[in-house]
């Protein structure tokens, strides 16, 4: 039998508030660092936000900013942006180890690893998000012009389209560590998995619809995505899926 944590181990509740509020300071401290080292770069950093955008566009196409202030509080929201992203490992270690009190000792052990891969997918996501998914989104979102109907996207709009995006494919990569954790946990099986495969198709293209802008080609480059991984998940669900006593005596 699995050790379980003792009372001395159990901490009141008010002491589990302290604890996040502890982590929580620490998360946004360091995305406050982030935030300033970001700063520092946030024209070249817009410009390689935009360079999709820029390679699907006409020649000569240009975007534009309708307010005074919308160039400046754009620079400040690419550099959040790029600060949220550096930050990632810390804010996901940070969550892991407010998780990690309430697990056996085993399952710390894998933490660091968890740690670790969190961070990849999370990128992972967002540059699949970035060379893949934005060059098509772009070209079929310019293809509606024409001789009289000319884009002029503004940068507000640019910036709030991309990183919402690029934020959802870094969540949506995620899946599979999840679902490996959560069955290694023994909260889920691959029997389990497999069963609901056909709700978590229908899941994810609801997700993608609710996460992505009103388009087919949009949705379903992020729901696509997501089946995969979810295969991947069932994968890694056999290969940790926690074992029952009688199999782990024998």
């Amino acid at each position: 039998m699995p050790k379980t944590l003792s009372e001395e181990d159990k901490l009141p509740f008010t002491a589990h508030l302290e604890e996040l509020r502890k982590r929580l300071i620490v998360c946004f401290i360091a995305v406050g660092v982030g935030f300033a080292l970001a700063y520092a770069f946030k024209e070249k950093l817009f410009q390689i936000l935009t360079r999709p955008l820029i390679l699907a566009m006409q020649e000569g196409d240009k975007l534009v900013f309708t307010g005074l202030p919308e160039a400046f509080f754009s620079y400040l929201k690419v550099a959040f942006l790029a600060g949220l992203m550096l930050a990632v490992p810390v804010i996901l270690y940070e969550f892991w180890m407010f998780v990690a009190p309430g697990l056996y000792r085993k399952e710390k052990r894998i933490l660091l690893p968890i740690v670790f891969l969190s961070s990849f997918f999370f990128v992972g996501g967002a540059l699949f998000g970035y060379f893949v998914v934005f060059p098509f989104g772009f070209k079929f979102f310019l293809s509606f012009a024409t001789d009289t109907i000319r884009p002029l996207p503004s940068m507000r709009e640019y910036l709030s389209f991309a990183s919402k995006l690029l934020l959802a494919f870094g969540l949506v990569f995620e899946l599979p560590l999840l679902l490996t954790f959560l069955s290694k946990l023994g909260l889920v099986s691959v029997a389990f998995l497999k069963k609901n495969r056909k709700y978590a198709i229908l899941l994810f293209f609801v997700m993608a619809a609710i996460l992505t802008p009103p388009d087919v080609v949009t949705q379903t480059m992020m729901a696509l995505p997501m089946i995969v991984l979810y295969e991947i998940s069932i994968l890694g669900a056999r290969l940790f899926e926690r074992k029952a006593p009688d199999e782990e005596e024998s």
